[in-house]
This record gives structure tokens, sequence and C-alpha cells, in this order.
């Protein structure tokens, strides 16, 4: 008999050098077949499986006409519900324990309705073998600091009026090229403190939407006891973060900017926990390995945290429940998942990742790979059109592909090599010695049909330890030389290759794009919360707006390059899938030129050599017009061409320009 062949996973279809790995590509198809098929068996389907929040925590019971409070801790010896209400009586209100684990009590309105208010704090003691410890529910969507105390506490919430989504009409399967504004609430004010959702609806959100920007990333939204851990270190995966205001103010303004047709992706953190005991779930129950991993393998060597058992039904319950709950709830758009590269590997991303042998075998954390594709599979359920986005440095195969097809099933994958490269000349190369071929490279180098999210700079980058481009290219300069009259060469450099980097990530890097709040307009300092090594300031955990805003500054011209070159991205479809053409590759001149769609593109980065008459080759002969010109006056450069110019091809299909040093000129055919 003829031996018939065995079908390949997609994934290898189209990228064959994978096939010595079809068989744990497969079993990644397979894990998440029978994991999937034993949950819908068990519990009807995977939405209702992620909706352990609808039973677990405070849920009001309208027949019974009361409010049920539930705590999945299957080891701990006796639970008390404590607070406000009861006058924190450690023994008068034990909960009683039912299946799987689960303890509850029932608080009717009769005798609680005047004593369990809005707003009142609330804590679980929990006796278990490491003692009798106040904790805060686990899926407690409330928490808030301790007046004059390090602690936190739980809140019962339960506002007299629920807020009102009536209006808000907004499709994110709308947002198909995201241009991506990644923000933080609390340093998105320039005074020295903690900025608010309000604050941002009010002051920030227009600044968004004149930009063009038609998506919102938003970092650390989940509560998290230290402020300077940017968010990561989080306690309750259910709670908005206190320190910007109420969840009916995080809703009013996800609302507002649906009505300006932004989405808003959230940063959910699932890659670890905060260790800390009063707030987070470390040894909930008493134990260590209750959701998280037993012993050492339960700790986060490089974050000093702790990393989830994602082969235990009731974590990944939790964890999808939590996918559920923001969605739902607060109408999130989507996710960028962070620390992707931590969860896929039991090494947490401590290899070179040199070949296709670094992705499979005994490193992978094969339960944390079906987890991911569970989450990619809730998400799409729920809500239809959001936008999953993975923050992996790895470049792990099928990250961004259907699960069905061999992959995890995200939509994006981050371009994380891309700000490592800028960085990277900029710190160790003269302008002189730059390598074209090695832009154009690291630009067009990704995976084939695994949409990428492009950036130059994200909040990494502006982190205290390391520089913003900006920084990197002007430096002290900034300080004193970016007044438009200043003159001073180091600042005509920096604003110049700003803005070339920038429009060149864009343009080549991926199918979307993000910058981080401020780099828009080239802000001068980095990004430091306040802590203990910097007397508690303030000073760099804001955005200094009015210097965008200062007409007599330079940053204001970068902030209207940004506007403009957005205004082209959406014109032009430019982040749309398609093939970028080299035209001319110039390694003399330090000169890039390509088509992409209906638009040629040429990049002069040479630090002198401006060429008159320069020549090319084009496919399609006839009159091309200069619609966008980084050198242009409005945009910080020095007018050398003027806009609108039109340019014609001769018989030999040769387009003739003027190259212009450090800048970026973008031609478009008009007949």
């Amino acid at each position: 008999m003829k031996e018939t062949k065995q079908k390949l996973p997609k994934l290898v279809v189209d990228d064959p050098w994978l096939e010595p790995h079809v068989q744990e590509i497969e079993n990644r198809i397979d894990r998440f077949v029978k994991l999937k098929s034993a949950l819908e068996q068990h519990y009807g389907s995977i939405y209702d499986f992620a909706g352990a929040h609808k039973f677990l925590g405070f849920n009001y019971d309208k027949e019974r006409r009361g409010w049920y409070y539930r705590e999945w801790a299957p080891n701990a010896h006796a639970l008390f519900l404590i607070g406000d209400f009861n006058g924190w009586n450690r023994n008068s209100h034990p909960l009683h324990q039912i299946e799987g684990g689960v303890w509850e009590i029932f608080l009717d309105d009769d005798t609680y309705a005047h004593s369990l208010k809005h707003n009142s704090k609330i804590k679980v003691l929990v006796h278990a073998a490491n003692g009798a410890v106040e904790r805060i529910p686990a899926m407690m969507t409330r928490v808030g600091q301790d007046p004059g105390s390090p602690n936190f506490s739980g809140l019962f919430w339960n506002p007299e009026t629920a807020f009102s989504w009536e209006g808000d009409s907004f499709d994110p399967t709308k947002i198909t090229e995201p241009i991506i504004y990644e923000c933080h609430i609390g340093m998105a004010t320039e005074s020295g403190g903690v900025g608010t959702f309000k604050e941002f609806e009010d002051n920030v959100l227009p600044r968004i939407k004149d930009l063009g920007y038609n998506t919102i990333q938003m970092m650390a939204v989940q509560e998290h006891p230290y402020y300077a851990s940017f968010g990561y270190h989080v306690s309750s995966f259910f709670a908005v973060s206190s320190r910007f205001g109420t969840p009916e103010e995080l809703k009013s303004l996800i609302k507002k900017a649906h009505s300006m047709g932004i989405a808003v992706v959230m940063d959910i953190v699932h890659s670890h926990a905060v260790k800390n005991l009063n707030e987070g779930l470390n040894e909930y129950d008493g134990t260590d390995y209750q959701y998280f991993h037993a012993g050492g393998k339960g700790d986060h060597p490089d974050w000093d945290s702790k990393i989830f058992n994602y082969g235990k039904w009731e974590v990944i319950q939790f964890l999808l429940s939590n996918v559920r709950y923001w969605l739902e709830e607060f109408r999130f758009d989507g996710f960028r998942f962070d620390g992707v590269t931590s969860m896929l590997y039991h090494h947490h991303g401590h290899a070179g990742f040199a070949s296709y042998d670094d992705y499979f075998g005994m490193q992978v954390d094969t339960e944390a790979i079906t987890y991911l594709q569970l989450a990619n599979e809730l998400a799409h359920e729920v809500r239809k059109g959001v936008m999953t986005i993975a923050e992996d440095v790895s470049g792990m195969p099928g990250l961004g592909r259907p699960v069905l097809e061999g992959g995890l099933g995200f939509d994006f994958r981050l371009g994380m090599g891309i700000p490592d490269f800028w960085i990277k000349i900029l710190e160790e190369q003269r302008d002189e010695d730059w390598n074209v071929w090695d832009f154009w490279s690291v630009m067009v180098n990704r995976r084939w049909n695994e949409k990428t999210i492009a950036y130059a700079e994200s909040h990494d980058q502006a982190l205290v330890g390391d520089k913003t481009i900006a920084f990197w290219l002007m430096d002290k300069e900034m300080y004193e030389g970016m007044d438009n009259a200043s003159g001073n060469i180091v600042v005509d450099r920096g604003i110049a290759l700003h803005k070339m980097i920038r429009f060149l990530t864009l343009s080549l890097g991926g199918e979307g794009y993000l910058t981080f709040m401020g780099n828009e307009f080239g802000h001068p300092e980095w990004v430091d919360f306040p802590r203990e090594g910097n007397n508690w300031s303030y000073h760099y955990a804001r955005r200094q707006w009015s210097l965008a805003d200062n007409g007599f500054l330079r940053y204001q011209k970068l902030n209207n390059f940004e506007k403009a070159m957005i205004d082209l991205a959406k014109k032009y479809h430019v982040l749309a899938p398609q093939e970028a053409k080299i035209l001319n590759m110039d390694a003399n001149n330090h000169t890039i030129i390509f088509q992409k769609g209906e638009l040629v593109y040429v990049f002069n980065f040479d630090p002198s050599n401006s060429i008159p008459d320069y020549e090319f080759n084009i496919q399609d002969g006839g009159s091309y017009e200069l619609i966008l010109d980084s050198d242009a006056p409005e945009f910080g450069g020095f007018g050398r061409v003027s806009h609108g110019s039109r340019f014609f091809t001769d018989e030999k299909q040769h387009l003739k320009i003027y190259n212009v040093n450090r800048t970026v000129q973008v031609f478009r055919k008009v007949d």
C-alpha cells in the first residue's frame, strides 16, 4: 500500500524550517484541543469556565436579597470576614467550607443593609499553616491604600448608581491598522503628583485624538502596591489601580475614547504576581502552591515575584476569568500580554535563541503555551474585534498565528528588536559608519504572516537606566538648545534623525505602530518613579506637555511631524500588509529608496551629502508629487525642498530629485 503523507500544520507548511519540530507543534494543537474539550465537558464552554468572578468574591443574589462572599482556599483551616461592617470582629463572621475548597458566607440585606456600605473597608482573616493573616479577597474589585499607611484594604464597592454605557457603539473591528499611544495614567500629568483618569480624559485624550492615534495602550491598570513597579507587581488582579481614580472614572475615560474613535487596550499582567502576603495571592491558603508553583520553581529570579502554575485548572480559571472581566466590565478592546517571553520558557528568556531548536524542547513551558492559547480564544469570543498583543523578545514561531495552524493565537507581536537596534547604533556607531542595509534588514526581518507592532521606543526605553531616542541624540543640549533660534548643531542633528528613525520604523517595521506618551515630541528626560533612591520625587514621573505647546521650542516641531506622519499613514494605509520593494540602496550616500503601495520613500541618513539631480529607477513612469518632507520648516527643518514640488520620470523610467541629507521625502504619483 502507498503510504499516506502526513498533513502538516499550516505554520510548518509556511515555514519548512520548522519541520524538525512538527511533532511539538502538533502537540501544541493537541494539548489545546484536549483541554478545551475537557473544560467544555465540565463547564459547557470556555466562556462559562471563565466566569469564576460571577461565583467567587462578592456577588449579589437577587432572589435571596443579599450578598454571597466566596473564597477559594483549599488548604486553609478557617476563614472569617472582617471589616467596618462588623467593627473588625475577628470571630463573628466565619465562612463555611463547601465543595472544591471554596468557603462562603451570606450577608442578607435585612441584617446588613446599613452596615455593609459602599466603599467601606473589608478583609478576610485566613487561618492556615502560616498563621492567622488578614488578606484582601482574591477577586476584590476595589482596593485602596489605608490613609497614612503603606497597607491596602479591600473596599466594598457598590455605588448607588451603576455606570451607563448608553451611547457607546464603538466597533473595535474597524481598527485594522493600529497606531498605538502607550500611556501611564499616573505620570500623564505635568504637576508633581499622580495623575488621574479624569485628568487624562480631559487633558490627554484630546491630544491623542489630534495627533491621529487610533488606539491607546494603557499601562499599570491592575492594582499594585508599589508605584515604582510600573504596574508589573500586581496584587489585586480584578481591581483598578486606586491611585488613578474609581472604576467608574476609568469607564468614563474608555467611553470618551470610544466616542473619539479610539480603541483602548490594557496591559494585562499574567506572567507573574507580587510576593506580598498582605496584599497579594502569595500563600493565600497557607501553602506556596495554591496559585503558584511550589518551592523555587514558583519564584521569579529576575523580578522578585511569584510564577503562576498554568497547569492547574483553578489557576487558569482565575486568569481566564480576569480576561473576561476586563473585557466585559470595562469594555477594553484588547490586551497587551506582558512578559510573554518569561511565560514561554522555564528559563524565562535566558537563552540566545540562535536557532529554531531554542524554541522547542524541555525548556518550553507547554502549560503556559496552552494557557495563552485559551486566553486568546476566550478574548476573541468575548468581544469581536479584540486586539491581543504579545510582548515577546524571543521570537517564538507561531506566536501571532491561529491556534489550529500551530500558533498561540495573538493578533500582533511586538517588534522588540527594533528599539534595541536603534539604541545600539546610536550608542556604538558614528553616523558615517551606519549601514543602510542593516536598517533595511532589521525593519523587514520578522516572522512570515505574523503581524508586528513596530516601535522605535516604548516605556522600556524611557525608564531610568536607559535613554529615550531624543536623549541619546541630544542629551544635555536639550536643556539649552531647543529654542527655535538657537542654531545648535547637536539639536539640528537630533531633530532630523528623531523624525527619520520614527518614520522608517512606522513605514517598514510592521503592521502597527506604537510610541510612549511624550516621546512623540522628544520628551527630554527619562522616567523615574518616586522611590527612596530619589527622595520620593515625582520630578521624572510626569510629562511636560507645555514643551510641545510652547511655540518657541522645537518640541512643537517634532509634534507637528508626528501628526503629519500619522495622517499620511492613515490616509495611504501605510500599515496595511503589503510588500516593500527596494528601488535603490546607496551605501555611499546612506540612502534607502523603496516603494510601498502607491508611495515612494527616500531616506537619506548621510550626515552631509545632499545631492541635486539624484537619479533612481522607478517602475511606474509619470509625474510624482512630494507629499511629505521632514525638512519642512514646520517640522523643525530647513526648507531645502519646496513642498508640493513635482518631479517627472525620463524615457528610461528614471526619477531625479534633490536628495537632501538627514531627511525623508515621500512621493506619490499624480499622473
